[in-house]
């Protein structure tokens, strides 16, 4: 039996994964912290240092702000940690990297299998159609989400990115420019909308063809699943920063 600290357990994912650790028999949760009022089976704490409950991994869906303390925590604990929140700056993704030398770290902008999945068919299509082709990406999301563009859709930029001999550049603002579109850049769009859950489609536009690669969420419980799928797999396992890819290659 995993036993799990949810860290951000009244924000919409954590209610998630609460719902979703009830159904399961292989872990629990012991513990919550969260700023916000609410009500749970297990105790919920203002700050991670009020925590007095023993657990095996940290489950993270909170906020940024919110990264520094929660790496603290776990490095005195030595305690694995799953961090799914996104909005993340370049310079917290270092803090994240280098925390994986002290203890395990798993990281994605998207706990989904199937999104994960596409990047790398993306990368392989990119490496292909380079030169030939136009990259755009274009990210569908609830009216509530405040990052945009998504942290997914530029996991897919940067995976499309790496693959490319000639590196990109990311246009996120075309409506400013009076000029054709410039060969070496990925243009990347969001929408806001509704309670779309999550859509993401990579185009590959071509001469007189158009290939494109596409992920849409019904539900977030796949990404909740994918959270605490992969807190179960680090724990017990070396410091290191984890990636979906070490979970699906396991």
């Amino acid at each position: 039996m995993t036993r799990l600290i949810l860290s951000g357990c009244f924000g919409t994912m954590g209610k998630v994964i609460t719902r979703c650790v009830e159904k399961r028999d292989d872990c629990e949760i012991v513990a919550g912290v969260d700023i916000n009022e609410g009500s749970t089976s297990y105790p919920v704490y203002k700050s991670f240092d009020a925590v007095t409950e023993k657990a095996d991994a940290v489950i993270d869906f909170s906020h940024p702000s919110v990264l520094s303390s929660l790496l603290a925590f776990c490095k005195v604990n030595k305690y694995p940690v799953v961090i799914a929140t996104t909005g993340l700056s370049d310079a917290q993704k270092a803090e994240i990297e280098e925390a994986g030398n002290e203890i395990p770290v798993f990281f994605s902008a998207n706990m989904s299998i199937g999104v994960n999945l596409i990047s790398e068919l993306a990368a392989k299509a990119a490496k292909v159609l380079e030169g030939s082709f136009d990259i755009e990406i274009v990210e569908a999301h609830h009216n509530q989400k405040i990052d945009a563009p998504s942290g997914t859709a530029l996991m897919l930029a940067d995976s499309i990115n790496n693959a490319l001999e000639t590196k990109a550049h990311y246009e996120y603002d075309r409506h400013s420019k009076r000029m054709k579109r410039e060969k070496d850049e990925i243009g990347i769009h969001s929408v806001r909308g509704g309670t779309i859950v999550g859509e993401h489609e990579v185009i590959f536009a071509g001469l007189d063809e158009v290939i494109k690669i596409s992920h849409s969420a019904r539900s977030k419980d796949l990404f909740a699943v994918g959270a605490i799928n992969a807190a179960i797999f680090i724990n017990g396992k070396a410091p290191k920063l984890y990636s979906m890819k070490d979970l699906i290659d396991q």
